[in-house]
């Protein structure tokens, strides 16, 4: 099937260092009308983005949601997600570009809980604003500095390593301090579980009920540690994750919304279109024409 947005492979500019790069924003911004597709338009990523901004207001797309962006705001975007951004002359920062790999050696040096929560952008908004007695401002423009520093340096990938290990650690603790975090192990094993058999059967079951019981919990216990971790109840978050699935079909292939209600489990056309609207506003088709390429 044809694409309606592109997928955006990940390509590094570096002979060193294949796995990630860190990009000034205002080259992406200057040379926005000489790439295949726009970055102002939708697109998904086939690896991860950090965007840290240091100067303007704007807003940037993450998974059709639009978010204001100013002076040292931080929009994570994870692998897969839709992405897309707004520019002004005044907007200036940087982003960093890394691939799923990279990642997880990285990640590998830090505590299996905040690994987790890095790796699951349900659990966080993608924006982060960072407060004013932070640091972090000076670690991303010293990884910028670092990453195209002319001179011959055998440790370079090290300190490139250990500067994004330290970005990363000072995002999540941000995140920390200004976020209900949850921090019973037990409560987030058992959401990370019901996501993981959402998304493998979704399509045939859309039930919260169901779920607890292949989970072997009551659905009252499901729906308070659903509550308690992402602040939904278990079927808020399951309509949402078939909505977004539906969205991400629809503006990644020609598919008709006929086509596409029978592959998200539904018998009859009428009723996906029905389940959409409800929590959109939108028919399939007019939320489709709002994203596809013109």
């Amino acid at each position: 099937m044809e694409k309606e947005i592109p997928n955006l492979l990940f390509k590094s500019e570096s002979s060193e260092i294949s796995d990630i790069e860190i990009i000034a924003l205002e080259k992406i911004k200057e040379g926005k009308d000489s790439f295949t597709h726009s970055p102002e338009k939708a697109h998904q990523l086939e690896f991860y983005q950090l965007a840290f901004y240091t100067e303007g207001v704007s807003e940037q797309l993450v998974d059709f949601v639009w978010y204001k962006v100013q002076k040292n705001t931080v929009i994570y975007v994870s692998k897969g997600q839709v992405n897309a951004f707004k520019f002004n002359k005044d907007l200036k920062g940087y982003l960093i570009l890394f691939t799923e790999d990279y990642l997880k050696r990285q990640l590998a040096k830090i505590p299996k809980n905040t690994a987790i929560r890095l790796l699951t952008p349900q659990l966080f908004s993608p924006m982060v604003q960072v407060t004013q007695t932070s640091n972090l401002p000076e670690y991303v423009q010293l990884i910028f500095r670092e990453f195209y520093k002319t001179t011959e340096s055998f440790n370079k990938k090290y300190i490139i390593d250990s500067l994004f290990s330290i970005i990363f650690s000072k995002v999540e603790e941000i995140k920390k301090n200004e976020t209900d975090y949850i921090k019973d192990s037990e409560k987030l094993t058992l959401f990370l579980k019901f996501q993981a058999k959402l998304k493998k059967t979704f399509v045939t079951n859309k039930n919260a009920v169901f779920y607890a019981n292949e989970l072997g919990v009551t659905y009252k216990h499901l729906n308070v540690v659903v509550k308690e971790v992402i602040n939904k109840t278990a079927k808020q978050y399951i309509d949402e994750f078939v909505i977004l699935e539906a969205k991400r079909n629809l503006v990644n292939s020609t598919i008709k919304s006929t086509e596409l209600s029978y592959l998200m489990g539904f018998e009859e056309s009428t009723n996906f279109v029905k389940y959409f609207k409800k929590r959109t506003g939108l028919t399939p088709n007019e939320f489709k024409k709002s994203y596809i390429r013109t």
